[in-house]
């Protein structure tokens, strides 16, 4: 009821005087005026009044607010860059690779009778594997030796006729042309000799390879085949049966651009090596589940030819093994040691803004007033950046809150230390 008495007033508030009718007066004596304009006007009163009140606290509230906020200066954490030795690496993707990998196959046709393994055993060279039925095989080496035999025989006689000829013909009792043919007919059972025994020799290669066995160290894996099936033998459609790489110790195959490639031959020049292979070059390995670089190996292959299609060059890195955690065909990621130890000195990576191309840090004074600092930038070395120009050791840089800071502002600074991990303490 009093928002809308109010609402009722103001409008007659704001009309124009008026003056009073003269009806108001009767004689000598005027009219009383009524009392319900009276009521009203005593309301627009109180309603001005009310309205001013707030009108001024609120005009003070806005007045001070501000005040109070630009009296405070910005809270920051500021560290002096953290001096140590660091070594550049370069990272690349990759693959593990075996260092041998071979793909088991029949090498001859039968029904595979045995497999003389469990899927996922350690192997060694030499251990059966699989057994294709010998007995066709056997009976093939029986006829062979059998041949061999008759073809021994064969020459034993035509030896003995060529004798009998030498006598006869020099007793003028043969012809020449019957002594040739004896002779010839030496010669040919000789031949005949060493086909059988090549028969024979071929017979009992085919009964070996009934026993299919590993041809080197390493895991195989499951049987692709399993007994009572027919095989292929020989020739591209040979059966697959399995498959077996070695594991200890493994390859990484990564491929590096060019202007990688030249930097690590440089490298290899200035160290009096011919190529990366001639002497160590240090690698590191880490596979999906890891940060850091647990794994040490080296280089031990550069490819000679760059890629023209992705202008890289393939690298190789040799890592032990030992306890098989680096399976082949695992994703891994190798790097290669790009420098020499070299002292540098380093900020973490959130103390660094960009200003389009440039890049900047803030540097706090004896004063406590912040500086805008343009700074050049070197390799990456974990979470932190080489500073290579606009620090010195001994300043502070503002490690956290950079995002509200303004050349010359005042700030309140908390000293904090870098640790080696860009880490506080």
């Amino acid at each position: 009821m009093q928002k809308e008495t109010l609402m009722s007033v103001v409008p007659h508030r704001l009309s124009p005087l008026r003056k009073p009718s003269p009806e108001v007066f009767h004689g000598s004596r005027p009219r009383s005026v009524p009392s319900n304009d009276g009521t009203l006007i005593q309301h627009a009163r109180v309603g001005l009044l009310v309205t001013i009140a707030l009108m001024a606290v609120t005009g003070c509230g806005n007045h001070d607010g501000p005040g109070s906020q630009q009296g405070q200066s910005p809270k920051v954490k500021i560290a002096q860059p953290l001096s140590q030795e660091v070594t550049e690496w370069d990272e690349y993707t990759g693959r593990i690779e075996a260092v041998n990998s071979v793909d088991v196959r029949a090498r001859v046709s039968g029904y595979l009778e045995k497999v003389n393994f469990k899927a996922g055993d350690k192997v060694h060279k030499g251990d059966l594997l699989f057994l294709v039925d010998p007995k066709p095989f056997t009976a093939q080496l029986n006829f062979a030796e059998a041949e061999l035999e008759r073809a021994k025989s064969r020459h034993e006689l035509a030896k003995n006729d060529l004798a009998r000829a030498e006598r006869l013909f020099l007793a003028k009792a043969i012809s020449e042309e019957e002594h040739d043919a004896r002779s010839k007919g030496l010669r040919e059972t000789v031949a005949a000799v060493q086909s059988a025994q090549a028969n024979v020799y071929t017979a009992r290669l085919n009964l070996d390879f009934t026993q299919v066995r590993s041809p080197i160290d390493g895991r195989i894996g499951r049987e692709l085949i399993t007994a009572g099936n027919l095989v292929n033998g020989g020739g591209g459609d040979a059966t697959l049966l399995t498959f077996i790489v070695s594991t200890d110790p493994v390859y990484v195959y990564v491929d590096a651009d060019e202007r990688s490639a030249l930097k690590y031959r440089r490298q290899a020049q200035k160290g009096g090596r011919g190529s990366l292979g001639d002497e160590r070059t240090p690698v590191e390995l880490a596979v999906a589940d890891e940060v850091n670089f647990p794994h040490q190996g080296h280089l031990d292959y550069e490819s000679p030819r760059e890629d023209a299609a992705t202008g890289t060059v393939t690298l190789r890195g040799v890592f032990a093994n030992p306890d098989e955690l680096l399976s082949p065909g695992f994703f891994a990621r190798m790097r290669v040691r790009g420098s020499a130890p070299y002292p540098a000195i380093l900020l973490p990576d959130r103390a660094i803004g960009t200003d389009q191309a440039q890049r900047f840090i803030w540097v706090v004074n004896q004063e406590n007033q912040v500086e805008y600092r343009k700074v050049e930038l070197g390799a990456h070395i974990g979470q932190s950046r080489v500073i290579t120009e606009g620090l010195k050791p001994e300043e502070w840089a503002v490690i956290e809150g950079i995002q509200k800071l303004k050349p010359g502002a005042k700030v309140n600074p908390e000293r904090i230390s870098l640790t080696g991990r860009d880490g506080e303490k």
